[in-house]
């Protein structure tokens, strides 16, 4: 087939918006599909340049694009679902989360306001008119139908490097990789370790626009002993520090999917996480692959405290989150097959 995959562009900034992207094209190449990618350029300020985005998005039709022939136009983000084809595949991410779920109406602009407006009657208008519907989480696809009224199906995907993840004796650490952002919530674990008893270390990887209150708050707490940020590690490196954690900490603020949770699972870790953590709650067994707690510092410390001192039984949490990995089916092969049978 010859198929238009429609992603975003935010110069240089890169996360797993990329790595999805990366994926999904891989895996329809390795298919023999033809295949061309369309990035658009991707601005979160000012209001008026999301709107002169949707404004274009909306009005290509890659249908016969200079007479070519499009078999499908499969688009993961917002504003790229807009395009008209008669057979455009949506596998929504997320949307423009700034006008949904993390909308508040008290501290919004009249421009945001007003976005908030266009971007619901274009995202309805877009998605209901595609051929078909995906989510990359149940939590994206409870999203949608809460705002828009539209049903997706969820299709979950592996995270980057899932066949090198591996497992080694745990060491006396908690690894939580993301970036530095508020959202992701890194100050929950450096707040936690306060009220650790254990002596188990926290190591923070990533960067990010948070990066200096994190140790600013490490410096106040004088917790310099106990947790190290450190910063961008290369691919050898993050596989090693999965590999021989104790247990991986990944408690955001209601995140979409959360790659964390299922690296910690292919490397036979527990996970840590959170009651309003989002997409991670659809993999996290609380009390069989892991713990998932409030997300208040006191809690998360006493199950790392438990699981410093039940070191067999946070073993067994790890492999047990690995068989449900396992159990889950989860591979490009299937994506691919269910995007394309769509």
């Amino acid at each position: 087939m010859k198929i238009l995959v429609t992603a975003n562009l935010a110069p240089f900034m890169t996360g797993g918006a990329e790595a999805h992207l990366e994926g999904l094209t891989h895996a329809l190449r390795v298919g023999g599909h033809d295949l061309e990618v369309l990035r658009l350029p991707f601005t979160f300020h000012p209001e008026a340049s999301i709107e002169r985005l949707m404004g274009f998005a909306g009005e290509l039709d890659m249908n016969r694009p200079n007479g070519q022939r499009v078999d499908r136009v499969i688009s993961l983000q917002f504003p790229g679902y807009g395009i008209h084809h008669d057979h455009h595949i949506v596998w929504l991410m997320h949307q423009h989360r700034v006008v949904y779920e993390l909308y508040d109406p008290a501290t919004a602009t009249p421009e945001l306001a007003q976005l908030r407006q266009s971007i619901h009657a274009y995202d309805t208008q877009a998605l209901r008119r595609a051929h078909a519907l995906f989510a990359n989480s149940g939590r994206v696809a409870e999203r949608l139908k809460q705002f828009n009224g539209l049903s997706a199906r969820p299709l979950y995907h592996p995270p980057p490097q899932a066949e090198q993840l591996y497992c080694a004796d745990a060491e006396d650490y908690v690894f939580f990789p993301s970036r530095l952002e508020r959202l992701k919530r890194q100050d929950l674990l450096i707040e936690a370790a306060r009220h650790l008893r254990s002596p188990v270390a926290i190591l923070l990887s990533g960067d990010g626009g948070q990066r200096d209150h994190y140790q600013g708050l490490i410096d106040r707490y004088r917790l310099h002993d106990r947790i190290r940020l450190l910063g961008r590690v290369d691919a050898r490196m993050k596989l090693a520090l999965y590999a021989r954690s104790l247990a991986v900490f990944f408690g955001p603020f209601d995140e979409d999917l959360g790659y964390v949770t299922l690296e910690a699972m292919l490397a036979s870790k527990p996970v840590l996480t959170c009651t309003d953590a989002g997409g991670p709650l659809e993999f996290v067994v609380d009390g069989e692959t892991g713990f998932i707690t409030e997300p208040a510092p006191e809690a998360i410390a006493e199950r790392i405290d438990w699981l410093h001192a039940h070191r067999a039984k946070a073993a067994d949490m790890g492999r047990a989150g690995r068989a449900r990995w396992e159990s889950l089916g989860i591979s490009w092969p299937h994506v691919v097959e269910q995007l394309l049978s769509a």
